[in-house]
C-alpha cells in the first residue's frame, strides 16, 4: 500500500511561539536543510531511526535552496557577517556533569555585490526562483537520478530538459556541442577531417567501454597518462580538444597550465568515464533527448522532496529554530545533544551540523582536557578555497528559439590568463522559475567578462547606457542585464565523527562529488545498512522507476 504524503502542518513545526519539541531524544539530529542533510535524514529516518531536523531559516533547503531575489540578497547579506557567541561555559539545565558550549555562525559568503538596473521590471519578486548553489543540473544517468529513484523522491518531483549546450568566446559567439553522430555531423564549423577524427575517438570511447573488441580498447598505459595527451596523442585538434575537456568531460581547471597541481589533472580513465556517462545520459529519458535535466521551480526542489520523504518515516522537520550550543560530556568531552534557541535541550546519539556553525573554544575559560580536544577537532572546518557564483536575471533569451541551455567557457577563451571553466546556464520561464519573458542566467572579472560577452550590461550611472566595450560582433540584438548577484562562496571538506558536517555546495555541475560524501557519512554511521534499501512493490505501481518529465 502507498504511503500518504503528510500534509505539511505534521510534516514541520514551525517555531514561532517555541512549542516543547516531544520527544527530547533521538537517534539523529541534523541542523539545516541542505541537499544532503536531507538526504542523510530520509535515509536515516528509512531505516526505522528517529530523527529531529532543525533549520534556523524560514524555508528549506539552506545552502542549496531557490530563493526570490529579495531573500536571495538577505540570505547571502545576512550568511557574510559572522553571528558572534558567548564564550563562556556553562552547565547544562539537566545535568551538572554536561558542559554547554556555545555555537557561532561564521560568514560562508564574501565580496557579495548585488545590482537592480531595472526595479519597474522586477515587480513580481515572488516568482522568481534563483538558485543560491547554480548552475547546476542532473545528468540523466548519475548518481543523483538513481538515488533519486531508489528512494522514491521522484514522487514529489517534476523535471525538463535543458534543450542545448554551446561553446563561448569572448565575442559572445555560441557554438553548439557536438556530442552526438548527428550534431557532428549538422555542425557547420568543423572541417570534414576533423568530424571525421571525432567520430572514430567516440567510436574508440564506446568499443573500449563495451569491451567489445581487445584490439581497439585504450592500453591500461594510456588510462594513467593526462586526458590532455590522450585526446593530443589520438590527433585531436585544440578546438576539439577544448570541446572534449570542457563541455563533454565538463572539466574544471586549465588542463594546459604547466604548474597545475598532480591532484587537478584529468587521467584519461576518468575522462573516459566522464564521456561514458555524458553519452549514456542522452535520450536515457523519453521527453529529454539531451543529456541534462533540471527540476520544476529549481534545485531548491531536491532538498525539500528528501525532507518530503524523511516526514513520510516520521523525521520531526522544525524550521525557524536556530540552535544555540553543544551539549558536550563534561569528563570525556563527547557530545550529548544541542540547545535550541526556545531554551529547551535536545539529546541525540549523532549529530549533523551545518557547516557555517563553529563551536566557541576559549582556552581563557580552561575547559577540560577532553573537552579541549573535542573542541579543537570541530573548529578545524578544512576551508579549501572559494566559488564564485552569479546570478543574472536578462530582458530575454541568449538564444530567442531557445529556453533552457548550458553554454561553456574553457580555459583562455575569454583571456589568456583563464584558468578555470566557466558555465552559464539559461533557464527560463517554463520551468517555473522566473515570470514568463524573463530568463535567468546563473552563471565575478571571469563572470563579468562572460556577462559582458553574453548581455548588454547597464552602467549604474545611466541604466539606460550598456556596456559593449566595443565588442564588434554586439551588432545583434543582446539582452539587457535587470539583475545581478555575484558573490564568493567557501568551499569546505566534510568531518566525519559523533558530530559531523557535509562540505559547502562545491563548484562542479552536478551533484556527484556531494553524494559520495553523503553516502560514505551513512555508512560509517549505519555500517550494516543500505541506503534506501529495496522494498517490494505493488502489482499496480505505476512509474515507480521514471522521472516525471516534461516534453
Amino acid at each position: 500500500m502507498e504511503e500518504s504524503d503528510p500534509t505539511p502542518a505534521a510534516a514541520v513545526i514551525e517555531s514561532c511561539t517555541f512549542d516543547l519539541i516531544e520527544p527530547s531524544t533521538f537517534d539523529l539530529i541534523v541542523i539545516g536543510t541542505g541537499l544532503p542533510e536531507s538526504v542523510v535524514s530520509a535515509a536515516v529516518s528509512h531505516s526505522g531511526k528517529t530523527v529531529l531536523h532543525l533549520d534556523p531559516n524560514p524555508f528549506y533547503g539552506s545552502h542549496f535552496s531557490s530563493l526570490s531575489p529579495s531573500n536571495l540578497s538577505e540570505f547571502l547579506l545576512q550568511n557574510s557577517r559572522e553571528t558572534p557567541a558567548a564564550t563562556h561555559f556553562l552547565q547544562s539545565n539537566s545535568n551538572d556533569r554536561q558542559i554547554v558550549v556555545n555555537l557561532s555562525s561564521r560568514p560562508v559568503y564574501s565580496d557579495v555585490e548585488i545590482y537592480n538596473y531595472a526595479p519597474q521590471s522586477l515587480t513580481a519578486d515572488h516568482k522568481f526562483n534563483l538558485d543560491i548553489s547554480g548552475p547546476r543540473v542532473l545528468f540523466c544517468a548519475d548518481k543523483s537520478i538513481d538515488l533519486i529513484l531508489k528512494s522514491q523522491v521522484n514522487h514529489y518531483l517534476e523535471f525538463k530538459p535543458i534543450d542545448a549546450s554551446f561553446v563561448g568566446d569572448a565575442n559572445g559567439t555560441l557554438s553548439l556541442v557536438p556530442d552526438s553522430r548527428a550534431a557532428i555531423f549538422k555542425d557547420k564549423t568543423l572541417r570534414l577531417v576533423d568530424k571525421n577524427l571525432l567520430m572514430t575517438f567516440f567510436k574508440l570511447v564506446q568499443q573500449h567501454w563495451d569491451q567489445q573488441q581487445d584490439d581497439v580498447s585504450i592500453s591500461d598505459d594510456d588510462l594513467e597518462t593526462p586526458f590532455l595527451h590522450f585526446l593530443t596523442k589520438m590527433n585531436l585538434p585544440r578546438k576539439i580538444q577544448n570541446i572534449i575537456l570542457y563541455a563533454i568531460a565538463m572539466e574544471n581547471y586549465d588542463q594546459e597550465q604547466e604548474d597545475l597541481p598532480q591532484g587537478l589533472i584529468l587521467k584519461t580513465r576518468d575522462g573516459i568515464h566522464r564521456l561514458f556517462l555524458y553519452n549514456t545520459s542522452i535520450a536515457r529519458f523519453q521527453n529529454s533527448l539531451g543529456p541534462m535535466i533540471y527540476p520544476l521551480y529549481g534545485l531548491g526542489e531536491l532538498p525539500q522532496a528528501f525532507c518530503r520523504r524523511a516526514a513520510v518515516k516520521g523525521c520531526i522537520h522544525v524550521l525557524r529554530m536556530p540552535v544555540l550550543a553543544l551539549l558536550m560530556d563534561k569528563d570525556t568531552g563527547q557530545y550529548r545533544g544541542v540547545r535550541l534557541s526556545s531554551g529547551q535541550e535536545i539529546f541525540s546519539d549523532k549529530l549533523v551540523l551545518d557547516s557555517s556553525y563553529t563551536p566557541q573554544l576559549s582556552l581563557a575559560s580552561s575547559p577540560p582536557l577532553p573537552l579541549r580536544e573535542s573542541l579543537q577537532g570541530l573548529t578545524l572546518t578544512g576551508v579549501q578555497g572559494k566559488v564564485v557564483r552569479g546570478i543574472c536575471i536578462t530582458s530575454s533569451s541568449l538564444k530567442p528559439d531557445l529556453a533552457s541551455f548550458l553554454i561553456v567557457f574553457p580555459p583562455r577563451s575569454l583571456y589568456l590568463e583563464q584558468v578555470v571553466a566557466v558555465r552559464v546556464l539559461q533557464i527560463a520561464a517554463d520551468l517555473a522559475v522566473c515570470p514568463p519573458d524573463i530568463d535567468v542566467n546563473e552563471g565575478k572579472k571571469l563572470l563579468l567578462t562572460a556577462m559582458n560577452a553574453l548581455l548588454k550590461v547597464p552602467t549604474l550611472d545611466c541604466p539606460q547606457t550598456h556596456s559593449t566595450e566595443n565588442n564588434e560582433s554586439m551588432k545583434e540584438e543582446r539582452p539587457i542585464l535587470l539583475w545581478s548577484a555575484l558573490y564568493a562562496q567557501e568551499l569546505t571538506e566534510g568531518q566525519f565523527g559523533t558530530i559531523s558536517s557535509f562540505p559547502m555546495p562545491d563548484g562542479n555541475l552536478n551533484f556527484n562529488d556531494l553524494l559520495d560524501v553523503t553516502v560514505k557519512m551513512f555508512r560509517r554511521h549505519n555500517p550494516n545498512e543500505d541506503l534506501f534499501p529495496e522494498i517490494s512493490k505493488p502489482e499496480n505501481s505505476e512509474n515507480d522507476d521514471e522521472l516525471n518529465l516534461d516534453a
